[in-house]
């Protein structure tokens, strides 16, 4: 008998948990759109539960308060970016560097693209300092600077890459990609660019590619082998 009463009760719980994980994508879903135009000072969890179509006390049930509701976002969309750029690197971890790097950048432009807040956020968060900005620079900003510094320093090495501050390069490859992509309605109102069109966001890459990365690889260039012991 309890293990039947178990088994009668289990469909619901699984329903239950069902219904909390789609409430909590809504509520993610909302705060991205909110924090990335509103802000964090300008945006109230009663809005984000007004945009997410729940009752606002599901707020505080998910995610406590507000500042943990953003920090949520957050991880929300950066680490899917993380993702997606580690996807390009392991896929082309066989290739020359500057092949790597090119990948790299259009699989930026292509997140920039699908995920306009990512940069949107940062922009946001920049303006001033504050304790959201240092967690964001800690969490997923840093680690992914550590590697990009080190593949633009082997790049610069090999003559591809022009000389200068690796991560002043690198900033300027990411705003180049991410920030001209956030401005998307401004461009196609002022130059009639439109970011919508697949051959633009082609035309970008390679126009980033262009300038930052101008140099041939070398002729000789061989990639690395482990040595057998």
């Amino acid at each position: 008998m309890l293990q039947e009463s178990a088994l009668q009760s289990d469909p619901p719980v699984r329903k239950q948990q069902q219904r909390s994980i789609v409430t909590q994508r809504k509520l993610l879903d909302a705060a991205v759109e909110a924090f990335s135009e509103n802000g964090f000072k300008g945006t109230s969890t009663r809005d984000i539960a007004e945009r997410a179509g729940v009752h606002h006390p599901l707020i505080t049930y998910h995610f406590k308060n507000k500042d943990q509701l953003w920090r949520a976002a957050a991880d929300y969309i950066f680490s899917a970016f993380t993702l997606s750029l580690a996807k390009s690197l392991e896929e082309y971890r066989d290739m020359c560097p500057k092949m790597r790097m090119s990948a790299l950048i259009r699989a930026y432009v292509t997140y920039a693209k699908s995920q306009p807040a990512l940069h949107k956020v940062m922009v946001q968060e920049a303006s001033y300092p504050n304790p959201r900005l240092d967690w964001l620079i800690e969490e997923h900003l840093k680690p992914l600077f550590e590697v990009t510094f080190r593949m633009i320093g082997k790049l610069q090495e090999l003559g591809v890459t022009p000389a200068g501050d690796p991560a002043l390069l690198f900033s300027m490859i990411r705003l180049s990609s991410g920030g001209l992509l956030a401005l998307g309605n401004e461009l196609k109102a002022s130059s009639g660019i439109d970011i919508e069109d697949p051959a633009t966001l082609e035309a970008i890459s390679e126009l980033i590619i262009a300038i930052f990365l101008p140099g041939d690889m070398p002729a000789d260039w061989q990639p690395k082998t482990a040595t057998v012991t």
